[in-house]
């Protein structure tokens, strides 16, 4: 049976009320000569450190893990641009399908390559519905997947991609407006979707200030993604 630490201390701590922020860190965008500064550097209340990005180079991510792990007790979860990027030195795995996108190397393709690696490993795998929303800017993900985001007008059909995703066993889900998005997701969309799901809400992109935080968690939001704002 895997292991479910990770998933299972963020169920508990929604259910205490508690809001829960992780930051990101993309691989290739990070220099590990300043972890220790970069970790002083981070909101207090950090709970969890996300780790991916859309385009990762061999063996950084076992590099990055590494490093982190000399400076840092929070949990170090894998959030995947393709399954090169899976490392046992991780706590657990973002498992992520794009349902949001029509491009079947994103939606099953890089799943199973995952899956593949994933045999007989210990690392802890979260099954995620992840929903590319538009943030008002191309992206390095609709870049990449060769995927367009879904509009923020259409609500109904965000929150029924979100719906189909937990019913199909996703246990999160990641509405993401991007690296960067000059509009975080709305409000409206957050609370719309966390108002048919059971499950917790990751939401992340475009998101840099408190005030901003302030409106994604009262919305419904979970879990916030903010990294952006940190990588300089």
């Amino acid at each position: 049976m895997r292991n479910t630490q990770i998933y299972s201390e963020i169920l508990s701590n929604i259910i205490a009320g508690e809001k829960l922020l992780a930051i990101l860190i993309d691989p290739e965008k990070f220099n590990v000569s300043t972890t220790k500064h970069f970790l002083s550097r981070i909101p207090k209340q950090t709970t969890h450190l996300f780790l991916g990005g859309s385009t990762v180079p061999e063996l950084l991510m076992d590099k990055l893990i590494d490093s982190l792990k000399i400076h840092t007790q929070l949990p170090l979860i894998i959030f995947p641009g393709s399954a090169s990027q899976i490392s046992e030195k991780a706590n657990a795995l973002l498992f992520l399908s794009l349902l949001s996108g029509d491009n079947p190397d994103y939606l099953i393709g890089q799943q199973k390559a995952g899956a593949a690696q994933l045999v007989g490993s210990s690392l802890e795998v979260i099954s995620t519905g992840y929903l590319l929303i538009d943030g008002g800017n191309e992206s390095a993900v609709a870049r990449v997947t060769n995927t367009k985001p879904m509009s923020q007008s259409n609500i109904d059909e965000i929150v029924h991609t979100a719906l189909a995703a937990e019913l199909m066993g996703a246990k999160c889900i990641y509405l993401e407006a991007g690296s960067g998005a000059k509009t975080m997701v709305s409000a409206q969309i957050i609370t719309a979707v966390k108002k048919v799901l059971t499950i917790p809400l990751i939401v992340g992109g475009g998101i840099r200030t408190e005030t901003q935080q302030y409106l994604a968690y009262n919305a419904g939001a979970d879990i916030l993604v903010m990294g952006t704002i940190f990588e300089k």
